[in-house]
């Protein structure tokens, strides 16, 4: 008898069991995603980041936090990205939250990602699926979102029969080329080529060609490149020379870029002669003449030329860069030009002679001069003359001890074998100040007035060089 009554109290705690654990798990944690209305792709970029995801919940307690959980790219949860901050739920009596979240910049895109939610208690959802049903969609955040260029933001280029080109995305401030991990995809003639996915492309046939980022599924018509018209060259007529400034050009003081079309390899000629170190694409000049390009297409070579010219001026000036005149000798120095309406400057010393403003000039003092020629109409254009007028030179023992300001040369000059670059001068006042101390003596000192006082000042010179040295004085009278 005791043993059937402890048998049927077995059965009995055994039912009751079944029937509390059932209970139990009709209340048990549960939450519920609802489809990402009218959103089928995640695609984020710097433009537009913010997405919104409903679900519901039951039997959690106030406190709990939920959070939005990212897939891997190739839509697994074993390891994953949180895309935005929890939600804490306080209100126990709500069975529906909004999350807003935000895909991470850092995302590697994929066409495959999936959503869930995460409750602090360790209760996962099911996947969220977007508005075409789907558990696993597209995701990328667009680093880079505008439009790009490549072959040189030039809209041609040639290749020759059985050669190649390679077309590449053009590096500069705004460019994908800044993001080393976004991909592309190139086309040619409006279809795709199948494997092509970096900054570069390989071409050996005409057409016509551009390249996208690629976003996959988020992939926009609008990041994309210019087009290129590639086409079969076999002689030099397929190759062409711009010239930025235009031909003729008015010279900017850069210059103007001569840009032939693009290719593999160049080497730019001037008058028929070989420009050393001209191998790039584009060459700057401020010169006129016959300027030519070889340019290797891969496979053949073919050329350009352009006959450039400037709409600036020609001068030129009737003394040598050094010139010599003895004591109390004058000499005049003449421009002849074909600027329109010139305007002239002349210079001593670098200073600007008062009331010199005509094409000649009559030289009487020693020094360094300059002539400044301007065309103000027109193209607006100046050039440059500098000259160098000296006195004969003494033995190489002479050096002159007396300057006279009044004279016609009021500066301190010494024999040329001491005006080098090798040569070191020193000129001490009195009082013990260094009042010169120079490499490549010009003879223009002194350039500042001189405090005279009651005497006639006394410096003392050092000059130290491939001659030797040599010490002395120098006294200044008016």
């Amino acid at each position: 008898m005791i043993r059937k009554t402890t048998l049927f109290f077995t059965k009995l705690f055994f039912l009751f069991s079944i029937f509390f654990c059932a209970k139990s798990n009709l209340y048990a944690q549960t939450i519920v995603p609802q489809a990402l209305d009218g959103l089928e792709k995640l695609c984020a970029g710097g433009s537009f980041n913010e997405f919104y995801a409903t679900f519901s919940y039951i039997d959690f307690p106030a406190g709990t936090t939920f959070a939005i959980e990212l897939s891997d790219s190739s839509g697994s949860f074993t390891t994953t990205v949180t895309p935005t901050t929890t939600l804490q739920v306080t209100d126990i009596t709500s069975t529906q939250q909004t999350i807003k979240f935000a895909v991470p910049v850092t995302l590697i895109g994929s066409d495959v990602y999936s959503l869930r939610v995460k409750s602090s208690t360790g209760t996962v959802s099911s996947r969220f699926r977007n508005s075409l049903g789907n558990t696993s969609f597209g995701a990328y955040y667009k680093e880079f979102e505008a439009s790009y260029f490549i072959n040189d933001k030039n809209s041609s280029a040639a290749i020759c029969s059985g050669g190649s080109l390679t077309l590449s995305i053009v590096s500069e401030t705004l460019s994908p080329a800044n993001f080393p991990n976004l991909k592309y995809k190139w086309f040619k003639d409006g279809a795709i080529i199948s494997g092509q996915t970096g900054k570069s492309l390989v071409v050996n046939a005409p057409g016509e060609y551009y390249s996208q980022v690629d976003y996959g599924v988020c992939t926009e018509p609008n990041i994309s490149s210019n087009r290129v018209t590639v086409v079969s060259s076999s002689s030099g007529s397929a190759v062409t020379i711009s010239s930025s400034l235009g031909n003729p050009f008015c010279s900017n003081g850069t210059g103007t870029v001569l840009t032939a079309t693009s290719g593999n390899s160049f080497k730019w000629y001037k008058d028929g002669n070989e420009i050393s170190g001209a191998t790039n694409r584009s060459y700057t000049t401020n010169d006129s003449g016959v300027y030519k390009v070889d340019v290797d297409f891969g496979g053949c070579i073919a050329t350009g030329s352009i006959n450039l010219s400037t709409n600036g001026f020609d001068a030129s000036i009737d003394i040598a860069e050094n010139t010599t005149i003895a004591e109390g000798e004058t000499i005049s120095v003449s421009i002849t030009t074909d600027a329109t309406s010139p305007t002239y400057q002349w210079y001593l010393n670098e200073s600007p002679i008062e009331g010199a403003e005509s094409s000649s000039y009559l030289v009487a003092v020693r020094g360094n001069y300059k002539v400044v020629i301007s065309q103000a109409s027109g193209c607006i254009a100046t050039k440059e003359f500098n000259f160098r007028v000296t006195g004969p030179s003494g033995p190489s023992t002479v050096i002159p001890n007396i300057i006279k300001l009044s004279g016609l040369n009021p500066y301190w000059n010494i024999p040329n074998e001491y005006k080098n670059t090798n040569t070191k001068v020193m000129i001490i006042s009195s009082n013990g100040d260094m009042v010169l101390d120079v490499v490549d003596y010009q003879g223009d000192w002194p350039q500042t007035s001189i405090d005279f006082k009651n005497v006639n000042p006394v410096y003392y010179y050092v000059i130290q060089g491939d001659a030797g040295e040599k010490k002395g004085s120098i006294t200044v009278i008016k």
